[in-house]
């Protein structure tokens, strides 16, 4: 009797861990995110007792909150003398005061990044839907240069004086044109993965409205969010005004692009694993680079870093091998037209790299998928050009409408 009862207990205990793990596990994923830069030395923003409130609108819900802080360009240590998180309240500052909850940072309030690093919160519990603003206040009580940014948000964030990263409302002193020191938000869902968009400033949102959130990364969220099968994903934008694949920025002496080049980031081959392999959750990853390489040489950047069309197909090529070596689905997006653009990248003989690059994502099956961007927003009857419907005005980047031609352009079944 006392051999079958220690076989029956020795029995179940090899049972109980089959049962527990067979229980859904919560997984992380990425909600919205932002590339970090450095500053040109021209910008010598800094911060001393005051707080800045930044806005960031979510393309995934969850039970549970993580923030990511980056002092990833400082030269000198990243005091966060408090952080707070809440969900928005109408579309100024305000917060919802029954939402607030303080961050920590290994069970404390404050921390202190080093140079060249990044920090995740603790988690903390806090429902959020997709499709809808969270509001990160941080108090930076030493005087802190504003060296780690993302430049062109096409969101407004707010700056007061003092520690008030708790108040329901503040007094803004100055509204912030830059993502500052934050760079992510992830969310806990339980069988969801992370689409990252990595590109340049299409893929970022220039020119599209200010505080509307029309950028195609977050068009493309809101038609998962209304497909059932796909709503547990998430979508971050890895995207950067300026940004090449081959070349960190390298403006010219005496050249105005001194003043901003250093917001263009470095190159894409190079933050590939921070920006896309290091998200949370990531199964998937857009890409849709390769203007700036053509456009940049001459204009913003040395002549000397001219490249051809085959530069920019092996640099995809990377970028797919470094993916698949992790596990990641690559899609291929095709480069847009310039004609007539206002920034003298256009020329025939860029226009015919273009091309070739855009036949080689086309047809070269090396990605996953493709997504033609390029016939989605071109002119018809002037295929090197955006459609007229379609254009902010300078040529090059799409507006409102032509982001959500974008964000349509792109197969669903590619994520089922």
């Amino acid at each position: 009797m006392k051999r079958a009862t220690t076989a029956a207990l020795t029995a179940l205990l090899l049972l109980l861990p089959a049962t527990a793990s067979a229980a859904p596990k919560a997984t992380w994923v990425g909600a919205w995110a932002t590339s970090p830069t450095t500053v040109p030395a021209s910008d010598t923003t800094s911060f001393e007792d005051q707080t800045l409130r930044q806005v960031v609108h979510l393309s995934a819900g969850g039970d549970t909150v993580r923030v990511r802080l980056s002092n990833e360009f400082g030269t000198q240590p990243l005091v966060i003398g408090e952080a707070h998180v809440a969900r928005r309240a109408g579309s100024g500052s305000a917060i919802a005061a029954a939402t607030d909850r303080r961050l920590t940072f290994g069970g404390r309030a404050s921390a202190t990044l080093p140079p060249g690093t990044p920090l995740l919160s603790d988690p903390v519990a806090l429902p959020v839907t997709a499709d809808s603003d969270l509001v990160v206040s941080v108090h930076l009580p030493r005087r802190t240069p504003g060296t780690t940014v993302h430049a062109f948000p096409y969101q407004d964030g707010y700056l007061a004086d003092g520690n008030v990263t708790g108040r329901a409302e503040i007094t803004p002193t100055a509204v912030l044109g830059k993502w500052h020191f934050l760079t992510g938000v992830s969310v806990t869902g339980r069988r969801g993965s992370t689409v990252v968009a990595f590109g340049d400033s299409i893929t970022d949102g220039a020119e599209t409205t200010r505080n509307a959130n029309r950028r195609w990364p977050d068009v493309l969220a809101r038609r998962f969010q209304a497909e059932r099968g796909l709503r547990d994903l998430g979508v971050v934008n890895a995207g950067i005004s300026g940004n090449r694949l081959l070349h960190d920025p390298n403006p010219p002496a005496g050249h105005p692009a001194e003043g901003y080049a250093a917001y263009f980031g470095q190159a894409a081959l190079r933050r590939f694993d921070r920006d896309v392999l290091a998200q949370p959750g990531v199964g998937h990853v857009v890409v849709l680079l390769g203007v700036n390489d053509l456009g940049h040489p001459g204009t913003s950047a040395p002549p000397s870093e001219k490249v051809g069309a085959q530069d920019i197909i092996d640099a995809h090529r990377q970028l797919i091998a470094r993916a698949h070596a992790q596990g990641v689905r690559a899609y291929g997006g095709t480069i847009t037209p310039f004609r007539d653009d206002t920034f003298g990248f256009f020329s025939p003989e860029n226009e015919a790299a273009r091309q070739t690059v855009n036949r080689w994502i086309r047809t070269g099956g090396e990605y996953d998928g493709v997504i033609d961007f390029d016939r989605a927003v071109r002119d018809p009857g002037r295929p090197d050009r955006l459609l007229p419907a379609y254009d902010s005005g300078d040529h090059l980047h799409p507006n409102d409408a032509g982001m959500a031609a974008m964000a349509a352009a792109v197969p669903l079944r590619l994520f089922r």
